[in-house]
């Protein structure tokens, strides 16, 4: 366990769907990690900012300001970060190539770990059927799921209150319905692929909200996860090893908020 005063170091720091902008996003939390790590590069894997919600209806609480601040000032002490856009803040991607505030913005990044390999880190929409070809489809489904988070949200007041642990909706879709069970496997296999193809030893995506490192042959596939409800992020530790991170389960109540320990992967 660390010291809760000294942030760990990495070597690199990957979080993807944060939905800053949306009333579910746990900006609050994602300082907190932010706030404890500290790593020679951060990627932000897309959906970092959530357009779609912001332009229906402005919400940014403060806490979000002090995300952006925050990574603001990891610049000025040297980090590098890497936006790769998703599909909520698809707009940036005009941007594509550009630097803003020491950042960089990029339709698809290319990280090489310590070890040489090198992974391919891209948001994962462009291989999401629906996102590309019935969008109107994709708003639906989006509203369904903030319909159904909300929900989620009133339960785990409830749950806080009688002291139980936090019920994650995404993990019971997971668990409980096949179809999603099986977009998930068919997108994995897709970015997957397209790793290879392009001559990749791994990928680093987000979209789907599932956290999960695995490996595909010699393939890596690593997903970031989200900040709406799993507040989960991968990271590459100074020694090279690629690990997940799920932070709200390792920093409750009787817990000092310290970097948990990490799932280990070989590549």
């Amino acid at each position: 366990m660390h010291s809760a005063s000294k942030p760990v170091q990495l070597r690199a720091l990957f979080i993807s769907d944060t939905h800053l902008g949306m009333r579910g996003a746990q900006a609050g939390a994602l300082l907190d990690f932010l706030q404890s790590v500290e790593a020679e590069c951060i990627y932000l894997v897309g959906d970092f900012v959530d357009g779609w919600k912001l332009k229906k209806s402005w919400h940014w609480p403060p806490a979000c300001n002090r995300v952006i601040q925050h990574l603001l000032d990891c610049t000025r002490r040297g980090a590098r970060i890497v936006y790769v856009p998703g599909n909520h803040d698809e707009f940036l991607r005009e941007f594509a190539a550009l630097r803003f505030g020491g950042i960089d913005v990029r339709e698809r990044a290319i990280h090489t770990g310590a070890d040489g390999r090198r992974y391919l880190v891209i948001h994962g929409d462009q291989f999401d059927v629906v996102v590309r070809h019935a969008r109107w489809v994709s708003w639906l489904g989006d509203l369904s799921y903030n319909l159904a988070l909300h929900a989620a949200m009133l339960v785990n007041r409830v749950r806080q209150r009688l002291g139980r642990p936090r019920w994650s909706l995404s993990a019971w879709a997971r668990a409980n319905v096949s179809r999603a069970a099986a977009l998930i496997e068919r997108f994995e296999t897709a970015l997957v692929r397209e790793a290879a193809e392009q001559g990749f030893d791994g990928v680093v995506c987000g979209h789907i909200h599932a956290a999960a490192i695995s490996t595909h042959g010699s393939v890596t596939y690593l997903n970031c996860g989200d900040w709406v409800e799993n507040c989960t992020a991968i990271v590459e530790t100074r020694e090279g090893r690629f690990e997940l991170i799920r932070w709200l389960e390792e920093t409750a109540p009787s817990r000092q908020p310290a970097l948990p320990p990490m799932q280990e992967v070989t590549p």
